[in-house]
């Protein structure tokens, strides 16, 4: 006879990542580099973040809420939050501050390790930033719309 195995249902931990970058883009807004990092998050836990540059096989650390901001970086850095985007600016963006720009994300308790995603820069490369996300960058959504309403009706006036 055969030994009968008995095959107990195991639980399965599962981590679930509580933010995931799901885009990363750079354009120039005047002399100045905007990096864009989208993300989804699925927490109200606190976000940290990491905007740093690989160049020479270095890494410089840009702006930072995990770690020290490198002395050259630090007047020149500047990030906003707002949902699901924190974009980093950096002031008077050279050909000397091409290289590989990396957008690290964590939430706080998220033990599944932090979302990275990069970029490469390279200054003829970059477009223009579009208008129109000026406009976001500074104006909520509700804002936006609640202005546009009179365009639309005063539109839709003309139009009958």
């Amino acid at each position: 006879l055969f030994p009968v195995q008995l095959l107990l249902p195991l639980p399965v931990l599962q981590a679930a990542h509580c933010q995931m970058i799901k885009d990363l883009s750079a354009c120039l807004l005047g002399q100045n580099l905007r990096v864009d990092c989208r993300y989804e998050n699925k927490t109200d836990n606190p976000l940290t973040y990491e905007f740093s540059i690989t160049k020479d096989n270095r890494k410089h650390i840009i702006h930072s809420t995990i770690s020290v901001s490198e002395n050259i970086y630090r007047s020149r850095a500047n990030v906003t939050m707002h949902k699901n985007l924190v974009c980093l600016y950096l002031q008077s963006f050279t050909t000397s501050d091409e290289g590989i720009y990396v957008c690290e994300l964590k939430a706080t308790n998220d033990y599944t390790g932090n979302q990275i995603r990069n970029i490469t820069v390279i200054k003829d490369k970059l477009e223009k930033c579009a208008g129109f996300s000026l406009l976001i960058q500074n104006t909520s959504w509700l804002l936006l719309l609640l202005l546009s309403l009179p365009l639309l009706q005063a539109v839709d006036f003309v139009s009958l």
